[in-house]
């Protein structure tokens, strides 16, 4: 049986497309015009709670894997890439608006991150949020907030919305 594409699936890709585009423009804007990449340890204060400070990610989340060799870079270029396929797939299924927007966003943070590790070897991160010594977050990017949200997003609805109401016009099953 075939099944049917998402409804929502061009919208989707466009949600994709603006993360990876506005996580790939942050990311020039703090290495070119800010220069913020010049000075090692350098930090632009933008709010009492929020800094620009530079800093190159080897690894994944909370700097597992941070080792920066070929091998660790290409490995996660591979698992990312992998990823970002199966959510592509689910994308492409997936009946629900706001889970393909989850997903988009899921999608466009991670072709960001994974452009990074194949042209640098390192994601470029640079959003410090903190609140006085209190930092909630390690240093950060757009695609890594988009992952983020999309995830939340997705789990909430989940839990939320529990299992999903049929299609209109569907039969329910029969009991």
């Amino acid at each position: 049986m075939m099944r049917q594409r998402s409804p929502h699936l061009g919208f989707g890709l466009l949600v994709a497309a603006v993360a990876f585009i506005l996580d790939q423009l942050a990311k020039w804007v703090v290495t070119v015009p800010l220069s913020v990449a010049t000075q090692p340890g350098r930090s632009i204060e933008l709010i009492s709670f929020f800094n620009l400070t530079w800093a190159e990610n080897c690894g994944i989340s909370l700097s597992m894997f941070a080792k920066c060799n070929d091998t660790t870079r290409w490995t996660l270029v591979a698992v990312t890439a992998a990823v970002a396929i199966g959510v592509a797939v689910w994308m492409t299924r997936e009946k629900a608006k706001g889970d393909v927007i989850a997903l988009a966003l899921i999608l466009g943070g991670a072709l960001g991150n994974i452009v990074d590790r194949v042209r640098l070897g390192y994601v470029v991160d640079y959003a410090d949020l903190h609140f006085g010594a209190f930092k909630p977050f390690m240093i950060f990017n757009v695609a890594d907030a988009c992952i983020t949200i999309g995830v939340v997003l997705l789990v909430a609805r989940a839990l939320l919305l529990g299992e999903k109401a049929p299609a209109a016009g569907a039969t329910p099953p029969a009991e």
